[in-house]
């Protein structure tokens, strides 16, 4: 498979205390992430030979906020943003002028994952490698802004989340 090499920028120390082993959490994530995709979808990107770079920013809210605001004329925190550097639809392997390929940079805000944490009654760990997963397959092409590309993505995420025995997100709460 593919080198992928996450390089973390930890700005908020909350991250580190509120998450046991925090980097290798990330490491767990990324590999099944990928290696789910690689084995189920056709993708070029992973195909390549060269290494691929992701910049992984664990932030907090006002943070982006700021970026939401300016990059996506949101003016409000969300919970991730990821900036991709190529669109997997476009990606071509001719492309021989740089020995690494920059994916781009996911960005999560600290308040607003471990809001919807508490709101959602999980732990903070299964959410943050729900939307660590998430931002993996944004920096990848994947997408949710139509219905069908909404179904994709959040199948994937779930089957990704199972092979790390986390439960769906998106599972309705049974009425007894």
């Amino acid at each position: 498979m593919t080198k992928i090499e996450v390089n973390t920028d930890i700005t908020d120390e909350r991250w580190q205390s509120s998450i046991a082993n925090i980097t290798e959490v990330i490491e767990k994530v990324k590999n099944a992430t990928f290696a789910y995709v690689a084995e189920h979808e056709n993708l070029p990107i992973l195909q390549t030979d060269k290494p691929l770079v992701i910049s992984l920013c664990l932030s907090d809210n006002a943070t982006v906020h700021e970026l939401n605001r300016d990059f996506r004329g949101m003016d409000k925190p969300t919970n991730v943003l990821t900036f991709a550097n190529i669109d997997s639809d476009s990606f071509t392997l001719a492309d021989d002028c740089f020995d690494e390929i920059d994916l781009g940079s996911i960005i999560l805000a600290y308040e607003t994952m471990t809001r919807e944490a508490d709101i959602e009654n999980i732990s903070l760990e299964a959410h943050f490698c729900h939307l660590l997963t998430h931002g993996f397959l944004h920096i990848i092409g994947y997408d949710h802004i139509k219905e069908d590309e909404a179904e994709q993505m959040e199948g994937l995420e779930v089957a990704i989340l199972q092979t790390m025995q986390i439960a769906n997100p998106y599972a309705e709460d049974e009425v007894e």
